[in-house]
């Protein structure tokens, strides 16, 4: 009696994502270490102005910062590699801020922990992003004083 051979069916063969070179962080990656660490590099007596101007500099809107961002997300959004590395890179920005805060008294509207004050300013500067060029002063000068850190005028 012949042997009966059974047929295993092959399901369609998987392609391997696209590896992701090791060591090559994108344009938005280095420009926020970059942010981070201009900012814990900042003097100690640096104001809390020069901070919030720094980053307002670096995600206004003729920025390549906000550019490099939007860019990175959108190429990444398949690649959790490639999402992790930039979250990371962020994360960065929003501890030195904290690092900061920490020394800044927590006044103003913002009187929360230095955490969450740092989270709510990193967000706040990427927002600037979006606004016109000519309204960039004016959002600076609010996030200054919603943290209580704004000039007294004179």
């Amino acid at each position: 009696m012949p042997r009966s051979r059974t047929l295993h069916k092959k399901g369609p063969r998987r392609t391997p994502p696209p590896a992701r070179r090791v060591g090559k962080a994108t344009e938005a990656e280095t420009r926020l270490l970059a942010l981070a660490r201009e900012l814990a590099e900042l003097p100690a007596d640096a104001t809390f102005a020069d901070v919030v101007g720094r980053l307002g500099d670096a995600h206004g809107p003729d920025a390549p910062l906000p550019r490099a961002l939007a860019q990175a997300w959108l190429r990444g959004r398949s690649d959790k590699t490639s999402v992790l590395a930039l979250a990371w890179a962020r994360e960065q920005v929003r501890l030195a801020l904290e690092e900061r805060l920490i020394r800044a008294p927590a006044l103003g509207a913002a009187a929360a922990d230095p955490a969450t004050r740092a989270w709510l300013l990193l967000a706040a500067a990427e927002s600037i992003a979006h606004e016109p060029p000519a309204a960039v002063a004016d959002r600076l000068r609010a996030l200054l004083e919603f943290t209580g850190q704004a000039p007294t005028p004179v």
